[in-house]
């Protein structure tokens, strides 16, 4: 969301206009504006906060869509098998950055390119799953930021711990097509055995698989935890609602499922890290090499809790993590 303050500066900053006015000048030059291509994984309508904050950054920088630069979207829409041909529309376009996040996009595009320069706004592992060389030193036509922090598991499930004292047994769900779930899955493992829980994997490959999934966790989990992934987001609302039927509480990645009456979110804040994609992409605009571009780690980490889930699940949210909270639904 953009404040007033923010708003007022946004539209008041002369310091932006001459730049703004030399990109565009340069682009009439050149017959076509500077374009970005940029893939988002999940739907537009689940994206909203993320892809605004990317958007604003850029027009804080003087980029401004429509009249100096042009943004090429496209959606995966949760259904990553579909990017590969949603990239290469993008780069038959000829676009000038190709900007994306989630590992299978960003892979789909280093296949497809190894010229147009890639930046993502969020990947798990960018070095593990072989995204790029390493954090320093990018190499290729690839940069973007990591969202991968060693303890993010852990300080989950403390706070799952916090909520439901009683917590014994943990059900994880995660995406069997998504390259990071194999990490995750064990981070979230060793901080379980480390609390002493018990823990059970759910493997999914499509939405339509969650019922089905949460139907069977049924008096055999405590708690889920689902991660972040697109097919998760794209069809949170059904997730939810399933495992509030179940009586499950759930635990997050993004505020995005507890808005969509998820109990709880911890983690990396996805409006920050698209927004300094926006950085990333100016720098790119600008003429830098994306192999020259170290890539950022998260700084940002944003506990979303919703009240009128937990009451629900007959839960009472201690004080202490209403607190700590950044959002709280009631």
């Amino acid at each position: 969301m953009i404040g007033r303050r923010e708003f007022i500066t946004l539209i008041g900053g002369a310091a932006a206009w001459p730049l703004a006015a030399r990109a565009q000048q340069s682009a009439r030059h050149a017959g076509k504006l500077p374009t970005v291509g940029f893939l988002g994984a999940n739907t537009p309508s689940s994206m909203s906060h993320w892809t605004a904050a990317f958007v604003q950054r850029l027009r804080e920088l003087g980029w401004i869509e429509g009249r100096n630069l042009a943004i090429e979207y496209r959606w995966a829409e949760g259904h990553l098998d579909r990017s590969p041909a949603l990239i290469a529309e993008l780069v038959r376009l000829k676009v000038d950055v190709i900007v994306t996040h989630a590992t299978v996009n960003v892979i789909a595009a280093k296949q497809a390119t190894s010229v147009i320069p890639i930046v993502f706004a969020a990947v798990s592992d960018p070095v593990g799953n072989n995204v790029v060389a390493s954090l320093a030193r990018p190499g290729g036509n690839v940069t973007g930021l990591s969202a991968q922090i060693s303890d993010v598991a852990g300080k989950r499930l403390e706070l799952l711990r916090e909520i439901i004292p009683a917590l014994r047994r943990l059900a994880i769900m995660a995406n069997i097509d998504n390259p990071s779930h194999v990490l995750e899955t064990r981070e979230v493992q060793a901080a379980a055995h480390a609390l002493g829980l018990k823990v059970a994997t759910s493997e999914l490959q499509q939405g339509h698989d969650v019922a089905s999934a949460i139907d069977a966790l049924k008096g055999t989990a405590d708690a889920l935890y689902v991660q972040v992934d697109p097919l998760f987001t794209t069809n949170r609302v059904r997730l939810n609602a399933q495992a509030l039927s179940a009586q499950l509480p759930t635990m997050h990645g993004t505020r995005e499922h507890v808005a969509a009456g998820g109990l709880i979110s911890y983690g990396t804040s996805l409006p920050d890290m698209f927004r300094r994609a926006g950085d990333l992409v100016d720098k790119v605009l600008h003429g830098a090499k994306p192999a020259d571009i170290p890539v950022e780690q998260p700084t940002k980490f944003d506990l979303a809790v919703n009240l009128k889930t937990a009451r629900a699940l007959g839960l009472d949210v201690p004080r202490t993590v209403i607190a700590l909270a950044d959002e709280v639904i009631e």
